[in-house]
């Protein structure tokens, strides 16, 4: 698509403010790095290979038969469970006890045999040991296999939380060495376990959180601030057009509707219906656009007066037309300055109710959510450093992009 001169002329504006330019790089970089987020930050392996037959579990959802296993759930494949169907070993041989070693002619009081049961043998039928038993328990070991993996760079989700830790810490595990609470003992540093930046007070990776978090906050405040845009474009526009009665009424109704807190309408929603970032959006979009509205509202009344719209009409051109066509192209200067900071408003929305457990439930990540875990674990400097510093990163980019786009299209600043 070719660009006419002046967004041209504007857009060369943009490029010459360094900081506006740079900061927009380095936003769409990181943005469309974590938009693959399950193949950087996953429990699942991105190939595996046995005996020559690839398996890509990261797209797709084995059950543990497909590899040799008992079970039709999917397996861990983190766990030792997994690596030893792997290997041709019995997948409970830690825990399996070996009958083997007891005697069967040791006497106990609390020896049964089935001899005891002969009563009830129309209730409890004993089973067929040649057909019930399974390799494993017969003592035949499963066949050994050729396998590798290929992992993420980060061995964790957002909601896998690990039952035990080489460092002997699965809660709030630090990413350097600490003392154990009675100094006596030095715990490792969680880096042992692959935790790059230590777990919460859940056991769950703070770094896999951190970049699942960061992509919902950018979609949800980007996604809000299109549906805010358009929705105030389109009432704004034809208030503006109308004028008259219906610019009137709908003025009143607007801040009838603003009046009410937007907290508020969330808790009374929430209480009626499950919590969820759908739930969240669609609440905040009812008031997100309001403010899109009363600028594009201000263009259409001053745009609506000029020369080309009454030739336009005069020419029997429609309404729409007119003001899809003609107007808008003409006032989108304020819609393309405040987006960037819309979209800040957005993710500042949603982290802040987040915050406040307002937001999106658990175990879903949260920027949120993880403020909120450093606020009452003080001690854990490893989560509220990292977040703190990724929310106020975002926004201080956001914030130098929108400086930048409001300074390019600013109709007061003198052209070089």
């Amino acid at each position: 698509m070719k660009l006419n001169k002046e967004l041209q002329v504007k857009f060369q504006k943009f490029k010459s403010d360094k900081r506006a330019h740079y900061s927009m790089l380095a936003l769409m970089l990181v943005f469309f790095l974590t938009l693959p987020t399950e193949f950087l930050c996953n429990v699942r392996p991105i190939l595996l290979v046995v005996d020559g037959k690839p398996y890509f579990p990261i797209v797709v959802t084995y059950n543990e038969q497909d590899f040799g296993g008992p079970l039709i759930s999917e397996p861990d494949y983190k766990s030792q469970r997994f690596l030893r169907i792997l290997k041709g070993e019995s997948p409970d041989a830690a825990s399996m006890v070996d009958l083997n070693d007891f005697d069967e002619t040791e006497e106990s009081g609390l020896s049964l045999d089935f001899g005891d049961f002969d009563e009830d043998d129309s209730v409890l039928p004993q089973p067929d040991p040649e057909k019930e038993a399974s390799p494993e328990s017969k003592g035949n070991p499963l066949p050994a296999r050729d396998y590798w993996m290929l992992w993420p760079p980060v061995r964790y989700d957002y909601k896998y939380i690990p039952s035990h830790a080489t460092t002997g810490r699965v809660v709030l595990a630090a990413p350097y060495e600490t003392l154990s609470s009675d100094k006596s003992i030095t715990i490792p540093s969680s880096w042992q376990d692959g935790h790059y930046l230590g777990t919460d007070d859940r056991g769950r990776d703070v770094l896999a959180r951190l970049i699942y978090g960061f992509r919902i906050s950018m979609i949800f405040g980007l996604s809000l601030a299109v549906s805010g845009t358009l929705l105030g474009c389109l009432l704004g526009g034809i208030q503006g057009f109308f004028g008259g009665w219906i610019d009137l009424i709908g003025q009143r109704l607007t801040e009838m509707w603003g009046s009410i807190p937007r907290l508020y309408i969330l808790i009374i929603l929430s209480a009626m219906l499950t919590p969820s970032a759908s739930l969240l959006f669609v609440i905040l979009s009812l008031t997100a656009w309001m403010g899109m509205a009363a600028y594009i509202r201000a263009e259409f009344l001053k745009g609506r007066n000029l020369e080309y719209v009454k030739a336009a009409k005069a020419l029997g051109v429609s309404n729409v037309r007119i003001m899809g066509k003609h107007i808008l192209p003409n006032s989108l200067t304020p819609v393309i300055t405040f987006f960037p900071f819309e979209v800040t408003a957005g993710i500042l929305a949603l982290v802040s109710l987040d915050f406040l457990n307002l937001g999106v439930p658990s175990p879903a990540p949260s920027i949120g959510e993880l403020l909120a875990q450093g606020k009452s674990n003080l001690q854990a400097i490893w989560i509220l450093l990292p977040t703190f510093v990724l929310l106020t990163g975002t926004l201080t980019l956001l914030t130098f992009v929108g400086d930048g786009i409001r300074n390019a299209f600013d109709p007061r600043k003198a052209e070089n």
